[in-house]
């Protein structure tokens, strides 16, 4: 849902989580289980039933055939795709994460709900809790939005923050579509790239603070002003409440995803391969 706009029923198919291309082939494989078992049950229960329905058999025998081939098959090249170039995908992966904890954290820093100063870890703990508390994110946008000079600032970070997101996507998409066990993780964060593109538009229609006629030009041609003409302050705060939750919340879910595909302890072991051949050199 953008702003106002009414969640259609032709919304985008994915699971859950972000992980969910996981489940596809298991799901293969469990339901090639399942029928496996069934032929074999009803072969023990009756020795004839397989002889005397043909046509069932036939049905039966080719469902097992194409399931459980397109199972394998499907799992031998995700694995050889996934393995193949890990250590790029998570190094992509990390840029998606730090590109969506800027975002958030950024924006959190803007509405004046700072954390105490710890350690990054706890810092971010305590961050991620303030964002969890909607009621309270949502009125420190409302002050952040009605302060002028403040409001100047939050346009030049989400101008920022849309730059980068479109530098993003451009060195990354391709690669990431190149593979089906990621298709889903670049799509949920383009959803987040479109939300910042959409505000980014709206302001630099309405609220212009440049001169600059390639930018004023873009942003009157952007589909957001077309489509949320009634835009005011309350859209304007809900979006970025918007923003930040789901920035949030990629961040969270990407991160464990990427630490998955190379172990750290792979990293440390190649570090201490490096450190001996060089002192051996």
């Amino acid at each position: 849902m953008l702003g106002g706009v009414t969640e259609r029923a032709h919304t985008p198919k994915r699971s859950q989580s972000a992980d969910g291309y996981l489940r596809e082939t298991r799901i293969g494989a469990v339901v090639a289980l399942l029928l496996v078992a069934v032929a074999v049950t009803t072969d023990f229960l009756d020795e004839r039933f397989w002889a005397k329905h043909a046509i069932i058999t036939g049905i039966v025998a080719s469902l097992l055939v194409v399931v459980i081939s397109a199972g394998v098959f499907n799992e031998v090249v995700e694995r050889r795709d996934r393995r193949r170039w890990a250590v790029l995908a998570q190094y992509v992966m990390f840029d998606l994460v730090q590109t969506a904890r800027a975002c958030w954290t950024g924006l959190l820093d803007l509405s004046g709900l700072s954390v105490s100063d710890q350690t990054p870890a706890a810092a971010l703990a305590d961050a991620r809790a303030l964002v969890a508390d909607t009621v309270q994110l949502r009125q420190a946008m409302v002050a952040l939005i009605a302060d002028p000079q403040r409001r100047e600032i939050l346009q030049r970070a989400v101008a920022a923050a849309a730059a980068h997101c479109d530098e993003v996507l451009g060195n990354w998409a391709g690669v990431m579509l190149s593979a089906t066990a990621y298709v889903e993780v670049i799509d949920r964060h383009v959803e987040l790239y479109s939300r910042i593109a959409w505000v980014n538009g709206l302001l630099g229609h309405y609220e212009p603070i440049d001169d600059d006629p390639r930018r004023r030009r873009l942003s009157r041609a952007s589909p957001a002003v077309e489509v949320l003409q009634d835009f005011d302050d309350d859209m304007l705060c809900d979006m970025t409440v918007s923003i930040v939750v789901l920035a949030e919340s990629l961040d969270r879910k990407t991160l464990p995803i990427a630490l998955n595909l190379v172990p750290l302890d792979w990293w440390q072991a190649r570090s201490y391969d490096a450190t001996a051949a060089a002192s051996h050199a």
